[in-house]
């Protein structure tokens, strides 16, 4: 049996506004499945995005996290940071692989990767 990601779903105290970023900054849609519980971003590409409302998220460094591909790394980079994003890290393997680690609004880790 054949088994597809649906969904990838973030822990947050506060679920609307950060599924809005994750929506307007990643070409989604946010949809209110549970309202005031959990938000669905819907993408054109890859999984739906889930949100949902808990008391008290898990602390520490995510265990799981998204990667992106992009032609232009910096740009991309540039752009998220402008809009909220945090940079945590630069990393690279030789001249023709590097990503840089971003954290979201409520400080989810996410890749930006790309050659060059």
């Amino acid at each position: 049996m054949a088994l597809n990601v649906e969904m990838i779903t973030f822990d947050s105290t506060n679920p609307a506004p950060l599924a809005d970023w994750w929506a307007q900054h990643f070409d989604g849609q946010t949809q209110e499945l549970i309202p005031g519980e959990f938000i669905a971003v819907i993408r054109p590409d890859g999984p739906r995005l889930g949100f949902q409302k808990v008391d008290d998220p898990t602390p520490g460094k995510n265990r799981v996290h998204l990667d992106f591909g992009a032609g232009d790394v910096d740009a991309e980079v540039d752009r998220l940071k402008s809009a909220g994003a945090t940079e945590v890290g630069r990393h690279s393997i030789g001249d023709s692989f590097r990503w840089v680690v971003l954290a979201d609004p409520d400080g989810n880790a996410f890749c930006i990767a790309g050659s060059g």
